[in-house]
């Protein structure tokens, strides 16, 4: 295995091998977190013979302190709270409700400028790979994880190129199943374990989508069924 992947597609498709026996299975489904997951994603659904898309994810973060995430919310209008900090700082409904609310609209904004008009796919009871190019405190995939798990997929499965140990260790406890290619020490940044990082743009998120295997076209569902969850 190298130390160092050459960029996102090579590590793509050494991640891929680490996830073969869910290769050709009608009930896998790969998400790519947006936009650095999905050329990882594309080279992992090819090899599986999986529906690539996205699952996009918007964090809520606290008026004057955005780096603080009193929750997430992300595809298929799903909101999760971090009830620690909402409660230790008193955030009153109306703010959460303000901040979804911007959110929610730059979340259909991606969604909008990634998929077009074709609808999100169907998540319930089926086995989700989700996939990003690397975690270093892993915030990120841990909102999604939480938010998949409320469209009722039978099996979440976290995979990435690099991963600090202990946050990979940590989402074999988070996610049914947790494959991250390499987990060098000292970590530092996903970064580094790059040759050539350059951002995706979104430009680039829409032709990978298209390249996609083969395409999904089933609405999303939701835990409530009518596409929103309400905020709790």
């Amino acid at each position: 295995m190298p130390t160092v992947f050459r960029d996102r597609t090579e590590a793509g498709r050494l991640l891929a091998k680490r996830l073969r026996t869910y290769a050709d299975r009608p009930d896998v489904l790969v998400l790519a977190l947006p936009r650095g997951g999905v050329p990882v994603a594309l080279e992992v659904a090819q090899a599986l013979g999986a529906t690539l898309d996205v699952f996009v994810v918007r964090k809520l973060g606290v008026p004057g302190h955005e780096e603080l995430a009193m929750g997430a919310i992300a595809s298929g209008g799903v909101c999760v709270l971090n009830d620690d900090v909402v409660k230790a700082l008193h955030i009153p409904t109306w703010v959460l409700e303000a901040v979804a609310s911007r959110e929610l609209q730059e979340l259909k904004r991606r969604e909008r400028a990634y998929r077009g008009d074709r609808p999100a796919p169907e998540v319930r009871d089926r086995t989700v790979i989700l996939v990003d190019d690397g975690l270093a405190t892993g915030s990120t995939m841990r909102a999604a994880v939480a938010a998949l798990r409320r469209l009722g997929p039978a099996r979440i499965v976290v995979a990435v190129p690099t991963a600090a140990p202990s946050t990979c260790e940590e989402f074999r406890h988070e996610a049914d199943d947790c494959v991250c290619d390499i987990t060098p020490a000292p970590f530092h940044a996903v970064g580094l374990w790059y040759e050539d990082f350059s951002q995706t743009t979104d430009d680039e998120v829409r032709e990978l989508l298209e390249r996609s295997p083969t395409p999904a076209t089933a609405p999303v569902a939701t835990a409530t069924g009518r596409g929103e969850e309400p905020m709790r």
